[in-house]
């Protein structure tokens, strides 16, 4: 699974460290979304669903650990990567973020290249795991080992890419996937192929499945939800 076209909210009140961090985080292929307070990111992460949260802890009107706790809060962000900058570098301080649901810590002044290179550590590991776990929604099973897709425990025949792209959509149900993201991820970079490709697997996707579990959301992507 392509590590990029990952969303990542970015959230900090010095406008200086947002548009370091933002830049070199969208050279790496990432799309990047930006809050100036713990309030904006709180309300920006509901409506973005991003994959990665970068909070800092001393932001204006709410802090990182009190936005990192309500969104740790609903359901939806259970398992959203949240990594806290702080110019707190004590023990202390970070046990605390990691207890209240943060995944990583980084201490300022900050090293762009470690959080970049945080960053892609935390989605790699993601991916590995998203990558070997079966997943189970209602009658449907998708098991990545064996490349196996069932509904009622009987086994459906799906080509390669058709079995990536539907995995791809069960990986976060009821979230909206971006037609270039599912290309980067699906076919990559290096691969040119149109929109209209993936109207065709999302076609022939659902005509094997049989049920109504892939929502067209016109002009913006796809998301599977039953």
């Amino acid at each position: 699974m392509d590590l990029k076209a990952k969303r990542i909210l970015i959230a900090d009140d010095e406008p200086d460290i947002l548009e370091i961090i933002s830049y070199n985080l969208s050279r790496e292929g990432y799309d990047i979304y930006t809050a100036k307070n713990g309030v904006e990111a709180v309300d920006k992460a509901k409506v973005i669903q991003p994959d990665l949260i970068i909070l800092d802890v001393m932001m204006p009107k709410r802090t990182g650990i009190e936005a990192c706790q309500i969104l740790r809060a609903l359901p939806q962000f259970q398992k959203t990567l949240i990594i806290f900058l702080t110019a707190l570098s004590d023990e202390t301080s970070q046990i605390r973020g990691l207890e209240i649901g943060a995944d990583d810590y980084v201490s300022k002044p900050i090293s762009t290249k470690v959080l970049v290179s945080r960053v892609n550590a935390l989605f790699r590991r993601v991916n590995k795991e998203a990558d070997d776990k079966t997943i189970i929604i209602d009658n449907i099973t998708i098991d990545p080992a064996r490349f196996m897709v069932t509904i009622d425990d009987k086994e459906l025949s799906l080509a390669k890419k058709e079995f990536e792209l539907l995995h791809l959509l069960c990986t976060k149900p009821g979230r909206v996937f971006l037609r270039n993201e599912i290309l980067s991820q699906i076919w990559g970079s290096e691969v040119i192929v149109g929109d209209r490709t993936i109207d065709v697997h999302i076609r022939k996707i659902r005509q094997k499945l049989g049920i109504d579990c892939i929502t067209t959301v016109k002009g913006v992507g796809y998301k599977f939800e039953l």
